[in-house]
């Protein structure tokens, strides 16, 4: 039986060859592993957009080619690589735990069949339950890791980007603004007294983002760095608006150099182990405004412009720090034995 060409288009020939498995040897219908291939399409496509720092949305996303995701590029994926799938695709893309579940059954039956027909040696999915998709965190700094971000950054000498990649990255923690709202803000969105400015973010929704002193000043700072000629740049697709943000080439800067720029950064601050990204930025004010400044949930789910709440109470997890605290508060805490709070034991 011969795939569809919607489900043919842009495979590699280990997909091709998977799905054929699946259809003659599994009896599996034709509905079924074009299923399977759409979930393995977006997992493959998240792994090479991650590793290669592009956007895991829009255009620049789906048009990543998987004609080289061979057994030997599967066999590169590793297990922490999955779990960011899992939390990318309930945290990032909202999807539900049963639809997070089969993707994740795609992504367990591919490597199945690569081990068992000796395609690959090792299987990093493997030991990654079903369980896995409903208990993935997002990934985000301690306030500590961001003050060494933020530190690191304003330290660089002879940086001649280090205003705006400082004012940037402070945006991204006090706001929690997505990336694609913070490359389109224009000098115009702000209100009178720079103290709040209307973002678009998914489906074309408006809403007020309000910042605080630091990034005001951070702003400032920036733009009054700029020349006469680079503050009166316009952007003609956002009505001639004055973009904030400037590329080195004196344009609205790109989602991908803002990627570039906070990956280069976490590196220099000795972050880059935690294989964070410009969305983790984004998890990072949302967990540091509930965690550290006791911002109420529904508040925080109007800040990060979320439609469903079930989508910000991932941020009410409690922290490691947390529980080690409750367990040396437990009464048995120092107990020993031969010692006895009760009189008459």
């Amino acid at each position: 039986m011969e795939l569809t060409p919607k489900a043919d288009a842009m495979l590699s020939p280990a997909l091709r060859e998977f799905s054929r498995y699946k259809i003659s040897t599994q009896n599996r219908s034709q509905l079924t592993v074009d299923e399977y291939l759409l979930d393995l399409r977006i997992f493959f496509k998240f792994i090479k957009a991650v590793r290669s720092d592009l956007p895991t949305d829009g255009d620049e996303f789906y048009k990543i080619d998987l004609r080289d995701c061979d057994f030997s590029f599967m066999e590169t994926v590793t297990p922490d690589e999955i779990y960011d799938f899992l939390s990318f695709l309930r945290f990032d893309r909202n999807i539900t735990a049963r639809s997070t579940q089969r993707k994740l059954s795609a992504v367990k039956s591919l490597y199945k069949f690569a081990t068992v027909t000796g395609k690959i040696k090792n299987n990093p999915a493997r030991d990654i339950d079903h369980s896995a998709s409903k208990k993935t965190l997002p990934k985000f700094m301690t306030l500590n890791e961001s003050e060494e971000l933020l530190n690191s950054v304003n330290s660089e000498k002879d940086s001649k980007t280090k205003l705006r990649d400082y004012a940037i990255i402070l945006t991204f923690l006090n706001t929690g603004m997505r990336l694609s709202e913070l490359v389109s803000i224009n000098m115009e969105d702000f209100d009178r007294d720079f103290t709040s400015l209307i973002v678009t973010g998914k489906r074309s929704k408006q809403r007020t983002v309000y910042i605080n002193e630091a990034v005001k000043e951070a702003i400032f700072d920036y733009r009054d760095s700029l020349t006469e000629e680079q503050r009166q740049v316009k952007d003609e697709k956002s009505r001639s608006r004055h973009p904030v943000f400037l590329s080195n080439r004196n344009e609205r800067i790109s989602n991908k150099t803002v990627q570039w720029l906070v990956h280069k950064h976490l590196i220099n601050a000795g972050l880059g182990y935690k294989q964070l990204s410009t969305h983790k930025l984004r998890h990072t004010a949302a967990t540091l405004m509930y965690r550290e400044g006791g911002v109420d949930v529904r508040i925080l789910q109007d800040i990060l412009g979320h439609e469903q709440l079930n989508t910000t109470q991932i941020y009410t997890h409690v922290a490691s720090s947390d529980v080690e605290k409750a367990v040396h508060k437990n009464p048995l805490a120092n107990f020993k034995p031969g010692n006895s709070n009760d009189d008459n034991g």
